[in-house]
């Protein structure tokens, strides 16, 4: 097997997102731009799916990097001609997140609120997963942010740490990173948070929300599963009082009450 990229991270994009979304990126040049939107008209799914690699080189290997790179795109699938290429200095490939952040509080579009929703979905479902939410939950709603979506091995994972991910060895985490620019945006991408939720719950999908939030225990209970017990232990082991963060309501406090501040 030859070399992989160094950093590669998972996209969708909404057909929307590109028919009626922002007409500018740091990556993709105006004339590119214009092809992916052609690619989303002419598809008859909802989304187009792509990655983002990067190929680290230095003096010694600058000779070799197109011929290392070109071999590994022999090894993917994909749309032939939608391979676009930009060589940018490490500084610049570290930073192309700050740039962003700067378009973004110059528009007047960073600070504000973020329902992100952030889960891992089986890779078993997640066929299911993108026709319920993407072609579905998602299908038609107005583009304010951004979607990632990446395969993560769960051997990777130290399970002991109480973060729970779907019982399979492979799953995808899915990242619905989106922004309320707009007045009424708030409450509307909180609905189709609350819907994606209730699809996967629904459809028995499996997924387990990253941070997640529950109003009761018993949904605390749901979310960690088999882990309970060692979360329940380590609260009785180093916060019998149920001093420490109160507010997410996992382990009630003295009383039975819930202290809504944290």
């Amino acid at each position: 097997r030859g070399a992989g990229f160094d950093y590669v991270e998972g996209q969708v994009q909404l057909n929307r997102t590109l028919t009626e979304g922002r007409r500018s990126s740091s990556f993709f040049s105006a004339s590119e731009l214009a092809r992916l939107t052609e690619l989303a008209l002419g598809t008859g799914s909802a989304a187009v799916y792509y990655i983002e690699g990067a190929m680290y080189y230095d003096d010694s290997s600058a000779a070799t990097v197109d011929q290392k790179l070109e071999a590994l795109l022999e090894e993917l699938s994909f749309v032939p001609g939608f391979a676009f290429v930009r060589d940018v200095s490490y500084v610049q490939f570290l930073d192309r997140v700050g740039q962003e952040e700067q378009k973004l509080r110059s528009a007047g579009a960073w600070d504000v609120p973020h329902p992100w929703l952030n889960l891992f979905v089986p890779r078993s479902r997640i066929h299911d997963f993108a026709a319920g939410v993407f072609d579905g939950v998602l299908r038609d709603t107005r583009p304010v942010g951004l979607i990632l979506m990446y395969p993560m091995n769960r051997d990777r994972w130290d399970d002991r740490m109480t973060v729970v991910t779907p019982d399979e060895d492979v799953f995808y985490a899915v990242g619905l990173l989106r922004s309320a620019v707009a007045a009424g945006d708030l409450e509307r991408l909180e609905r189709e948070n609350e819907a994606v939720l209730e699809l996967c719950d629904r459809a028995g999908i499996g997924c387990k929300q990253y941070l997640p939030h529950h109003a009761s225990q018993d949904g605390w209970r749901r979310h960690f599963g088999a882990k309970w017990g060692r979360v329940a232990a380590l609260k009785s082991t180093y916060d019998p009082r149920a001093i420490l963060s109160p507010g997410q309501g996992i382990v009630p406090g003295r009383g039975g009450q819930h202290d809504a501040r944290c």
